[in-house]
């Protein structure tokens, strides 16, 4: 599940706030362009959303379960409505994610194609699902591991069971390294958005799936697939996963949580609620180690929405 939103203000002489969120709100339909007719109509939720986001005033916000157009209408018509409400997001990001993309094969063992679980992610159309970012800064895409195969990740927990590894994406979305041009600093943005770990039988194979889209980013620091990010970066989305409630390979995530390059400025903190598991964190920002944490905020849940807006504040120096 993107959007990434950073706001540049002075704090003090040469210093720079910048605010990172991440939201995974149901901007997403039931077919191609419904998106778009809600926007445009303003139909409910959508103004909760937008009067929400522009109260947080993010510099980059990465949406997590936004429905992707080839023409980006629906994000441009999200940013339009954004601006309006004083809001301005003149760069914004999104490819086709792999939720929803056809993989040709029967990922579900129904013994038919075409499904919304034969797809590389589950979704009933190409682009259902997606991610998006909006940002006041300029953004780039520099990495981007969404074709990946998932018997290709290093320690995969792919097991031979498991159908279709010839074609099997290990990105149920999308795995984003994007670099934005921020006042002080350049960042880059891990961006991504996991899987649910459930929805499967004792195999666990959405959970071993879910719990290797974190692992992913682990490699990635290690410089197990390719070069390491160099300078301050900041890991941001859903990752579907608890370090300590609900179902899921847990340890992957409270691994991650630890892991001395990171920094967990909102630790123990929910940020969605379903009934039948209470309260679960699951969306994450989390800036490298080396950056200065200003502030960091879950905002209140508002109706019709289990997920809730989350940002972190970075404090950075001009020029450094």
């Amino acid at each position: 599940m993107l959007l990434c939103a950073v706001l540049a203000l002075p704090a003090s002489a040469g210093a720079f706030e910048i605010t990172l969120a991440t939201w995974h709100a149901h901007l997403s339909r039931k077919g191609p362009g419904l998106l778009l007719r809600d926007i445009l109509e303003a139909r409910a939720p959508l103004p909760s959303i937008l009067d929400q986001i522009a109260e947080a005033r993010p510099d980059v916000l990465l949406l997590t379960d936004m429905d992707f157009d080839l023409g980006q209408a629906a994000l441009d018509a999200l940013g339009e409505q954004l601006a309006v409400r004083g809001a301005d997001y003149p760069h914004r990001f999104a490819l086709r994610p792999n939720s929803g993309m056809e993989s040709g094969a029967d990922l579900d063992g129904d013994g038919r194609l075409g499904g919304p679980r034969d797809a590389q992610g589950y979704g009933v159309f190409s682009g259902q699902h997606g991610m998006a970012v909006l940002a006041r800064h300029p953004l780039r895409l520099e990495r981007d591991f969404s074709a990946l195969l998932w018997r290709d990740l290093p320690g995969t927990r792919m097991q031979a069971a498991d159908p279709a590894p010839e074609v099997q994406r290990m990105s149920s979305t999308a795995h984003w390294v994007l670099r934005l041009d921020a006042p002080g600093q350049p960042l880059q943005l891990l961006c991504y958005s996991a899987t649910p770990p459930v929805f499967d039988g004792p195999e666990d194979r959405n959970g071993r799936r879910n719990a290797d889209e974190l692992a992913l980013w682990r490699h990635y620091l290690d410089g197990a697939l390719g070069p390491a990010p160099e300078g301050a970066f900041v890991l941001i989305g859903n990752a579907n996963l608890d370090p300590e409630g609900g179902e899921g390979l847990r340890g992957e995530m409270r691994a991650l949580l630890d892991d001395a390059r990171l920094q967990d400025p909102l630790p123990q903190q929910a940020t969605a609620e379903w009934d039948s598991t209470g309260p679960l964190r699951v969306s994450y920002v989390l800036p490298s180690a080396g950056l200065t944490v200003g502030g960091a905020r879950v905002f209140p849940a508002i109706e019709g929405q289990r997920h809730r807006l989350v940002t972190v504040t970075l404090s950075t120096q001009m020029g450094g």
